[in-house]
């Protein structure tokens, strides 16, 4: 009898998903569209989704000039939590939790969506009022979250060492509904339904400039040709300056290495996420055994997707400490991804001063656990010109001094 590897069997089993061949082909464009959003990561794909289920809207293109969810969208650490401490950023993100819920229902694909919970280690006293700070906001905002003492947080994770000399466990801040997903599973998700509402992903294309006329888009100039639209929405993560310099506008985002490793497999030993922002570390264990370990970001300006071995050396130092029975293991594989950084360290969903461009960027950090609310949002936003969600994150909020800071809850850590 024939046999299979686990790939492979699920490898055809996708094949038979209606859809599923289309939305990895890359048609040939046409050349006018009413939307064309630039990225086909889960941001971009997760608008052009929302564009067509909520507001009909599905004469879209969304072009990539690399592979489906090949950038931040597969580079990342998984991590899904909506306990910020502003108002408008636990609203984005916890409609972003609320869909991350149901999602493998809503896409008919599942995203393994896994609400395991997730803690939020604090370290030190500051820590530890800041976290306490964020339990009383968010119960304000109806956020569920809550604040556990050391000998809780030792229960939900025996294998850690509260006790550190350096970096002792005071206490920390518990979201049960927080969890992790994957993260190729959630690009194909939404890509496969943005194929069967009729929608184009062009693959293997990029964007290499952006036509006006006098203050109005009129389309862009991809390496497969011309391509009019009526409206461009700009969803390109680290690479949204370089898309914007294009435009004729400037963004104030600083594009920075966000670093990531993984261990060998090992038998479970951990069921929860755990991140510790003083050390700037963060740890879980995937289904197939390995513990996911990502860093802090590169303290210089860069477009690497490899990261550093100075973040990798220090987290890891740390992390041996608060987890010492990780210190014998091997890291299997270790990467980078390109985080696009505000000044207040929260998103931009904005019109700009071009009529009909919009721009989606400056997550940071944080980017992955946001991709339904931000799809969301931003789909509304084109759609209707306004949406609730997006309109404290606008764009004039630096030149009026409006700022969300959340630095503290994402600056360093997701």
């Amino acid at each position: 009898m024939k046999r299979y590897s686990m790939f492979a069997v699920a490898r055809e089993a996708m094949r038979y998903h209606a859809g599923w061949e289309r939305a990895w082909r890359s048609p040939e464009p046409k050349k006018r569209y009413k939307v064309v959003v630039v990225g086909a990561g889960g941001h971009g794909l997760a608008t052009a989704y929302y564009l067509g289920k909520v507001h009909g809207i599905t004469d879209v293109a969304v072009i990539e000039k690399g592979w489906l969810g090949g950038g931040n969208t597969g580079r990342n650490t998984t991590i899904i939590r909506s306990n910020y401490l502003q108002d408008a950023s636990s609203a984005i993100f916890d409609k972003a939790l609320q869909l991350y819920e149901g999602l493998s229902r809503d896409l008919n694909y599942n995203v393994m969506f896994s609400p395991r919970g997730l803690l939020m280690l604090a370290q030190s006293e500051h820590e530890r009022r800041g976290y306490q700070r964020t339990v009383h906001a968010n119960g304000l905002q109806g956020v569920s979250t809550q604040w556990i003492t050391p000998e809780r947080v030792k229960e939900l994770v025996p294998i850690l060492n509260i006790d550190g000399p350096r970096y002792p466990v005071l206490g920390a801040l518990y979201q049960e509904r927080g969890g992790t997903a994957r993260h190729d599973a959630v690009a194909w998700g939404y890509a496969r339904a943005c194929s069967a509402m009729g929608m184009d992903i062009i693959q293997q294309t990029e964007v290499t400039g952006i036509r006006r006329q006098g203050d109005k888009v009129a389309g862009v100039t991809t390496t497969r040709g011309e391509i009019e639209c009526e409206q461009l929405a700009i969803v390109v993560a680290g690479h949204s300056s370089v898309l914007a310099e294009m435009a004729g506008f400037r963004l104030p985002i600083e594009s920075v290495a966000l670093q990531a490793w993984v261990s060998e497999p090992i038998k479970p030993a951990i069921d929860v996420v755990v991140m510790a922002n003083l050390v700037h570390g963060y740890l879980s264990q995937s289904d197939k055994g390995e513990l996911v370990i990502g860093g802090g970001t590169d303290g210089f300006n860069n477009y690497t997707q490899r990261g550093s071995w100075h973040h990798v050396e220090e987290t890891t130092r740390a992390l041996v400490e608060t987890f010492p029975i990780i210190s014998r293991l091997k890291m299997l594989r270790q990467w980078g991804g390109i985080v696009d950084m505000t000044g207040d360290r929260s998103p931009i969903l904005s019109k700009t001063s071009v009529e009909g461009i919009f721009v989606n960027c400056g997550w940071g950090t944080g980017g992955f656990k946001s991709i339904p609310g931000s799809g969301f949002a931003m789909a509304e936003l084109i759609a209707r010109g306004h949406s609730p969600l997006a309109d404290e994150f606008n764009l004039n909020r630096f030149k009026e001094g409006r700022f969300i800071d959340e630095s503290v809850a994402a600056g360093v850590a997701h």
